[in-house]
């Protein structure tokens, strides 16, 4: 990474998942209904995940020659101090629906700690990007801060449905009324890199979720350090991506109440 200064880094991740979005783009609601390949139980794979992976390794290789990968689709390769975690498509149920949520998410990350990220929309040309030297930024755009005052019953909240841990489903929908009546309002949109994105630029105000995974998260949690939100799991300690189940994350006025909702059914 020495010899990228890291705006030109971001930059040059930025030109290559967009790259990857346009082959996406080109293929999106050009497959049945039904389309992909069921790898676990209501999480799907397609050939559109597996070539935009391998497009974003062949790119990602020539910028950072020593770094490893972890990617959602092909595993670990190589070094793991100094890696890059990529989902190459974050929402593939919604794209092989023909539902334009779904994004592409990028981290550089070095000793566990995220130095540069980029999640894109493909669908609608957005790009969220941050690096250790650089500001959050949406299409270029540092947006304002959202009000440390902001409280719960202010906030819009995303989340996600807990298909990969049916042990804690019973937990959730208890834990999504509470908060469905303490907020103002829910939503579910199907891509965590997205929905963590929105939340560093202000557009949710709080988010939790269960079981995911470095590559749903490690990108936007850059975002969110640097926006100054809170990111803990259910007991209230600092988010560990690769070993805390739970997440719940917030503007800092939100965070704390909704921590409250949520560690009290998870416990």
């Amino acid at each position: 990474m020495a010899v990228w200064r890291d705006d030109h880094l971001v930059a040059a991740v930025k030109q290559l998942v967009s790259q990857v979005g346009r082959y996406q783009l080109q293929q999106f609601r050009q497959l049945p209904p039904g389309a992909g390949d069921e790898k676990l139980k209501r999480e799907f794979v397609s050939e559109i995940d597996v070539n935009s992976e391998q497009q974003l390794i062949e790119g990602l290789s020539r910028l950072v020659p020593n770094a490893g990968f972890y990617g959602e689709e092909t595993g670990k390769q190589g070094n793991q101090q100094q890696v890059w975690i990529i989902d190459p498509l974050d929402g593939t149920t919604n794209y092989l629906s023909g539902l334009d949520q779904f994004s592409i998410s990028v981290a550089l990350v070095e000793n566990n700690k995220t130095v540069l990220g980029v999640v894109y929309k493909p669908a609608s040309s957005e790009f969220f990007s941050a690096s250790k030297n650089q500001s959050f930024q949406h299409n270029d755009v540092t947006p304002s801060i959202v009000s440390s005052e902001l409280q719960l019953g202010q906030a819009l909240i995303g989340t996600g449905f807990p298909y990969r841990s049916p042990d804690l489903s019973k937990a959730f929908f208890p834990a999504a009324e509470s908060i469905l009546y303490a907020s103002r309002g829910i939503r579910r949109f199907g891509s965590a890199a997205l929905d963590l994105s929105y939340l560093a630029a202000g557009y949710l105000q709080g988010f939790w979720e269960s079981d995911l995974q470095p590559y749903d998260v490690a990108a936007t949690l850059l975002f969110l350090e640097i926006r100054g939100c809170q990111v803990t799991n259910e007991q209230g300690q600092p988010f560990d991506m690769f070993s805390d189940r739970i997440m719940v994350a917030g503007w800092p006025g939100v965070h704390k109440d909704l921590l409250t909702l949520v560690s009290r059914e998870y416990s």
